[in-house]
């Protein structure tokens, strides 16, 4: 969606989750759709001649290994089921899956997503993989840690773009970016007004259930309190329910995760409603979730205004002058 908002034709998709798939085709139809493996998309030898011919390959390589939420480095280098029913996928090593579909396809520019975990820790050795796979793949790349909170998203949502130009067409827009590089020029900084949580709620979301812990931890919240595992360490001496966070309407809602009661109202005990959701997420409020939860799939995506963010400043600092 962020692409079309931005003015762009998206022509094909890869999908490994058939419910996702339909979801995609149900409200973007696009022309071309692959059903499996991007390993297997890349090895193809029936390409139509069109996805020659890209502006731009954008992909969102599956990220919960880095997530800060998630095992990290234990869960490096082990295969993994997504979900029921897929196949058996190293995630931390589908990066360079997508890597090698560029390299085969060389549009003019790859745009690729990841969470704000993979700049941490040990991953930075991995983001040093990802810039020497980009290079021999034929694109000089940068990477950009984004806030859509700061894009005209109603969110505070940190992630990585890595946001790349074929070498033949970046030695156009080159500039000393520092000390010690030379990159194609493009500006990535965003100050958009805050969009506040009182701007979109219409509080019609679940009510936390009488008579149950989480709704007694509830009522004892105080306005210091971010999350609910505060009033917990001063209800029982401990940490419980960290990840479900209080949203204020004074402020920017937090990210929102595929759980559908992370996010819990501060002035009502309620969770955040589908419309609530799909504003945050900046998603049409007549999106077809296709009997999907959204607060999954909003969730799982890139916000759709910020996606367009970003693909607008590709088409004006290089596509346009192309």
């Amino acid at each position: 969606m962020g692409y079309k908002l931005a003015g762009f034709d998206v022509i094909g998709c890869n999908e490994i989750d058939p419910k996702m798939m339909k979801c995609y085709i149900e409200n973007h139809n696009p022309q071309y759709t692959f059903l499996e493996d991007i390993r297997d998309l890349v090895r193809r030898n029936n390409l139509p001649e069109e996805l020659y011919n890209l502006d731009i390959l954008d992909g969102s390589p599956p990220c919960s290994t880095f997530s800060m939420s998630g095992l990290r480095e234990d869960a490096w280098g082990k295969e993994k089921k997504f979900k029921e029913g897929q196949k058996t996928q190293v995630l931390d090593t589908l990066f360079f899956d997508f890597i090698a579909l560029a390299k085969r396809l060389k549009p003019k520019v790859v745009i690729a997503e990841n969470v704000k975990g993979l700049l941490l820790g040990n991953a930075i050795d991995y983001v040093r993989r990802i810039y020497k796979g980009f290079e021999e793949a034929g694109y000089y790349c940068q990477h950009f840690l984004l806030d859509a909170s700061k894009m005209g998203v109603p969110q505070k949502r940190e992630r990585v773009f890595f946001i790349c130009i074929r070498h033949d067409l970046g030695v156009h827009f080159l500039k000393v970016s520092d000390l010690f590089n030379v990159e194609p020029h493009i500006c990535m900084k965003f100050n958009e007004i805050p969009i506040l949580m009182k701007e979109i709620t219409d509080f019609k979301g679940k009510e936390i259930k009488n008579g149950t812990k989480i709704r007694y931890v509830w009522e004892h919240r105080e306005i210091a309190d971010k999350d609910m595992s505060d009033t917990c360490m001063r209800l029982y001496g401990k940490e419980l329910f960290f990840s479900k966070k209080y949203i204020l309407e004074d402020r920017i809602c937090n990210t929102i995760t595929s759980k559908h009661d992370d996010l819990v109202h501060f002035t009502q005990p309620l969770y955040l409603s589908t419309s609530e959701i799909c504003k945050v997420s900046t998603f049409p409020i007549d999106y077809n979730f296709y009997n999907q939860s959204p607060h999954y799939i909003c969730g799982m995506s890139v916000p759709p205004v910020m996606m367009a963010q970003v693909a607008s400043r590709v088409w004006k600092y290089w596509l346009s002058k192309l």
